[in-house]
């Protein structure tokens, strides 16, 4: 036989069969006894299976190894090739056995020739990555046992096992602690594999250029984000059609790829009868913005009554907004922010309210705490929640002091609140990123409660996020696009022309609010000024615009196309000035707000609404330019989120692409 994979045996299962239709007229098919074994090895899961035979030897093995080719190497006889022949398709699993697509090729040897049985039997052996798994179909036959059939990236179909002694519930439930399944919509016997364990993006930008592209069209969300998963599924399902050949496709098929994918994400329409049309909206100067020093403790003390209450709300925020807060500040005005403490509330209301919520977050923390084993091992959900925290937990800030080092207890309350998050939001759950959020918020508050209900209402917020659906997404890109046309339609019109209308390389700041594009003390900064809703809604797609302006020289002059534009923006992490950023967005907020004929669309992305006064607080060079300027509208989520009522019509995408400004 030949030698077994090394590395720790997580499942083991003998008397696992694969039947292999003799090509005859007899119904009767040859049955080849194996052992289905799933193997750590290093830090690969490998699922191997073997036939029970001792002439076997190591040559005559399908491996689907990392970034493999559809074409797989695989020795086989010519009678062994016959088994998979047009006769064989009269079986019950014939559709799951082998399909036509696959291409095989003889694997060369030493002497030349192909591995030839003696026997005349047919016998297998295949192992492959988790990391190749894409899906796994399961079913009951009517004789006592099951079967089911492993499809693998690239769409090879692996021979279908069928399990004569049990059932093959054990072998999922093993692979469950590797890989998130969910159900396929069109065959509820289908578990998709939702969690693609990827390279970052670092790595895939050393490939060649095709090669990126061609990992973005199997999965864009994964190659740009390197983790996340359930969310892309669902947004990216037609990126991963069948056509997954190793062939090079130009990067002009990408705007293809996401179009389908994103059904009514028409950014720019063309004129038709009835749209209305902007050309050439005078925006006005943009005036220069200066910033200040954050908030100190003497300012916010002034700003207290003596019983707590606060006495000028939308003066501290003003000041937060100009210059966020000193670190000695945060751990209790971000409570104010998040909507923790109404802003009038005195001492003692506040110290009731943490009364209340501490007794309420024990109440759920202890739901699944005392959940046994044995309930676990029925709750298939509540497992994979617990799997994919504990994954991402282990892998979030770890540079960061308060998260480093083995047995951190950072990292125990990190699991904890993420755990009693699916207790408090069971539908949502957990979905990878969400530890993103709860970081800095834990490193504020130092207190496992306090960060909890923080986290928890920062999550109403980036709710529509992270929701399989992603319509808070799908919203924010075509906002996004409507703002960066008004302020610059000739950038807009070259990204077009390279396929990155959609402004896809912008996922990632919007799905985290930036968190991965600036260093974890800038995060703090940012954060606080967007919480305080200031100066207008969305603040954080004018963030974007600001960005993306900063760069769109060099994007230009060097005629950047998909691939250097993706590259270009991901390289931005981790070395852009966030006050340099605010300023600049500070400053195109001003700019628009001060515009007289802006576009009814860009009106309610920003909730503005025409006004003769001036804006309030605004300490900028220009401010006696500021008459006419809108006013900020009270926050309105059917505004803000134009198809959020949508119900999967375009109606409300038409109305937003009716007033972008065309030139």
């Amino acid at each position: 036989m030949a030698a077994p994979v090394s590395g720790k045996v997580i499942y083991e299962q003998e008397g696992v069969f694969i039947h292999s239709s003799s090509g005859n007229n007899d119904d009767q098919d040859s049955l080849l006894s194996g052992i289905l074994r799933v193997i750590e090895k290093d830090t690969e899961v490998i699922v191997d299976w073997k036939p029970v035979d001792d002439s076997l030897d190591s040559s005559n093995i399908l491996y689907a190894r990392k970034d493999s080719s559809s074409v797989v190497e695989w020795a086989q006889t010519p009678k062994e090739k016959t088994l998979w022949g047009p006769e064989h398709t009269n079986s019950y699993e014939a559709e799951w056995d082998m399909v036509n697509t696959v291409s095989f090729k003889k694997k060369p040897h030493s002497n030349g020739d192909s591995t030839a049985r003696t026997n005349g039997d047919s016998k297998w052996s295949f192992l492959f990555s988790l990391t190749d798994l894409k899906s796994i179909k399961q079913n009951k036959e009517g004789m006592g046992w099951s079967y089911l059939v492993f499809c693998l990236k690239d769409d090879v179909v692996l021979p279908a096992l069928h399990f004569h002694h049990g059932d093959s519930s054990l072998l999922i439930q093993s692979l469950k602690k590797y890989v998130v399944f969910c159900e396929s919509s069109q065959d509820k016997r289908i578990l998709v594999n939702c969690q693609s364990i990827s390279q970052s993006f670092e790595n895939l930008l050393d490939e060649p250029t095709y090669g990126l592209i061609q990992k973005l069209k199997k999965d864009p969300y994964t190659a740009t984000m390197g983790g996340f998963s359930k969310v892309t599924n669902y947004i990216f399902d037609s990126l991963r059609g069948s056509d997954l050949t190793t062939q090079q496709r130009p990067p002009s098929e990408m705007a293809d790829f996401i179009s389908d994918a994103i059904p009514g994400l028409k950014i720019n329409q063309q004129e038709e009868p009835g749209f209305e049309v902007i050309t050439r909206i005078d925006l006005g100067k943009r005036p220069k913005v200066h910033r200040r020093q954050p908030m100190s403790l003497e300012e916010w003390n002034k700003n207290m009554d003596s019983e707590g209450r606060i006495l000028n709300v939308d003066s501290v925020k003003q000041m937060i907004f100009k210059g966020g807060l000193c670190h000695a500040l945060r751990k209790e005005v971000w409570k104010f922010l998040l909507g923790y403490f109404p802003w009038h509330s005195t001492r003692e209301e506040r110290t009731n309210v943490q009364k209340r919520k501490i007794d309420e977050y024990f109440r759920m923390k202890l739901q699944w705490k005392s959940v046994s084993e044995e309930q676990e091992k029925r709750n298939y959900r509540l497992r994979d929640y617990r799997s994919l925290i504990e994954k991402d937990v282990n892998r979030t800030d770890r540079t960061n002091k308060f998260y480093e080092g083995q047995d951190n207890p950072g990292l125990i309350l990190l699991h904890d609140i993420l755990m009693t998050y699916c207790m408090y939001d069971f539908d949502l759950g957990y979905v990878q990123g969400m530890s993103d959020l709860l970081s800095p918020i834990l490193y504020v508050m130092e207190n496992e409660v306090d960060a909890f209900w923080c986290f928890a209402l920062y999550m109403d917020q980036m709710h529509q996020n992270f929701e399989e659906q992603m319509q808070g997404m799908k919203t924010q890109l075509i906002q996004l696009s409507t703002l960066l046309r008004l302020l610059d339609s000739g950038f807009c019109n070259y990204l077009e022309s390279q396929d990155s209308g959609y402004l896809y390389f912008c996922f990632r700041w919007l799905l985290i609010r930036f968190k991965r594009e600036f260093s974890f003390q800038d995060i703090l900064r940012l954060w606080e000024v967007m919480w305080t809703e200031l100066p207008c809604q969305n603040f954080h797609l004018l963030i974007c615009c600001a960005i993306l302006e900063s760069e769109k020289q060099q994007i230009m002059e060097k005629h950047y196309g998909f691939n250097e534009m993706l590259k270009h923006i991901n390289e931005l992490s981790m070395k852009m000035d966030v006050e340099d950023v605010l300023s600049k967005a500070e400053a195109v907020s001003i700019q628009m707000m001060n515009c007289k004929e802006l576009p009814q669309a860009v009106c309610e992305i920003l909730g503005l609404e025409n006004s003769a006064a001036t804006t309030p607080g605004s300490d900028t060079e220009e401010d006696e330019m500021a008459g006419g300027t809108r006013h900020p509208m009270p926050a309105d989520p059917n505004i803000s989120m134009p198809i959020a009522a949508a119900n999967g019509t375009n109606e409300h995408l038409e109305q937003v692409a009716r007033a972008v400004p065309t030139v």
